[in-house]
């Protein structure tokens, strides 16, 4: 989708946990005409909750993640998915890398790809490697 002025903007993108967290610093022009999150970053970021180091950490990150709630459509992990994370973590291994430490980023990963979305993140090199799978948008 071409946007006034000649940006190309993709009408539809899931949105990597890293992107939430600093959404405030990422131009609206940058990111998808309908952003879509995962239940995987809903997971990432109840951890985040569940792991706050004090009352008011545990109040800001609460508040942040029924934010993002309510705000966005989180795509599940399917069935679908499930069989694209495997495959992916077969490209990681054959390219020598491995994915046991990269399981969420995967997870991610593999709902966008199964779902025909790029994923939108600030850490490209997490996915290097998944280029067959999946078109990754650099923020």
């Amino acid at each position: 989708m071409t946007e006034p002025g000649g940006k190309f903007r993709y009408p539809i993108g899931l949105l990597d946990t890293c992107v939430l967290i600093d959404l405030t610093t990422i131009d609206e022009a940058d990111l998808p005409v309908q952003p879509k999150i995962s239940t995987v970053t809903l997971a990432e970021l109840g951890l985040g909750v569940a792991l706050a180091s004090d009352a008011e950490a545990l109040a800001l990150r609460t508040e942040r993640l029924l934010e993002i709630e309510h705000a966005f459509d989180a795509l599940p992990f399917s069935s679908t998915a499930a069989r694209r994370f495997t495959s992916m973590a077969k490209l990681l291994h054959a390219a020598g890398r491995n994915p046991k430490p990269r399981k969420m980023d995967l997870m991610i990963a593999a709902i966008a790809s199964s779902n025909d979305l790029p994923l939108f993140t600030r850490n490209v090199d997490d996915f290097k490697g998944l280029e067959p799978l999946l078109t990754v948008v650099a923020l």
